[in-house]
């Protein structure tokens, strides 16, 4: 059963042609030039048979909260996963919605100057204009009222967001949202569940960004509690009103 994603009702992205990919856990709104959605499948498909062979035969991957180091013989989506969760100290499946959007977007970019690929809150996004992406925070009265502006020049870009008060996602926190953002969509996704993570009450936000602060290669971060929002990084902050491109 596939979680209602009601803020893809926000999305206004007219310029580019949307469609969904859905397999087991993995439930994907994509938008590219033209309709991909065969090769889509075919990414989503190739990525999740390597991440399921490897969590076949190392299952402690799957189940730790904790970084774990791979071989470099691991497929490329293990690889990117255990790094990203190093980076953040967090458990390797901690970065796997956005390692998935990051490794679909990266393929599919092969074929689309522009391609924007959301996984449940995590997004991988290439492109050709500038975007602005909405935050999604669940009863706060600061949901989809604020977002970031994304530059073009600043992509591809991983814009990810973790909740522990939104979605079956595991977080140790309550946050409404804990958005990272990142070069790699994979740390953007382990440095949200980080920093969401840290955050219990409003008090906890500071905090929380100074966690955010002190993982390399974050470009910044966003919380949102009951109606408190901290910023730390280079990020532009809009107003939005639930309208969105990505």
């Amino acid at each position: 059963m596939f979680q209602p994603r009601e803020y893809r009702h926000w999305i206004q992205t007219r310029d580019l042609v949307a469609y969904s990919v859905r397999i087991k856990e993995t439930d994907l709104y994509i938008r590219t030039l033209t309709n991909l959605s065969t090769r889509a499948m075919a990414s989503v498909i190739k990525h999740r048979q390597e991440l399921e062979h490897y969590i076949g035969s190392h299952p402690f991957f799957a189940a730790s909260f904790e970084p774990i180091t791979v071989g470099k013989d691991a497929p490329t989506i293990i690889r990117a996963m255990a790094h990203a969760a190093k980076l953040a100290g967090v458990g390797p499946m901690a970065a796997v919605a956005g390692a998935i959007a990051q490794m679909v977007g990266e393929d599919l970019a092969t074929l689309s100057k522009e391609v924007i690929v959301e996984n449940g809150g995590d997004n991988y996004i290439r492109s050709a204009s500038d975007r602005v992406v909405s935050i999604y925070a669940g009863n706060s009265p600061l949901s989809g009222k604020v977002g970031l502006l994304v530059h073009a020049t600043e992509t591809p870009l991983g814009i990810c967001t973790s909740s522990g008060t939104v979605g079956p996602s595991i977080s140790l926190g309550k946050a409404d949202a804990a958005v990272a953002v990142a070069a790699s969509a994979a740390l953007a996704d382990a440095a949200a569940t980080a920093v969401g993570n840290a955050v219990i009450t409003p008090d906890d936000i500071p905090r929380a960004l100074e966690i955010a602060q002190g993982i390399d290669k974050l470009i910044g971060a966003v919380i949102i509690k009951d109606d408190h929002m901290g910023v730390w990084g280079k990020l532009e902050i809009c107003h939005t009103d639930n309208r969105t491109d990505a």
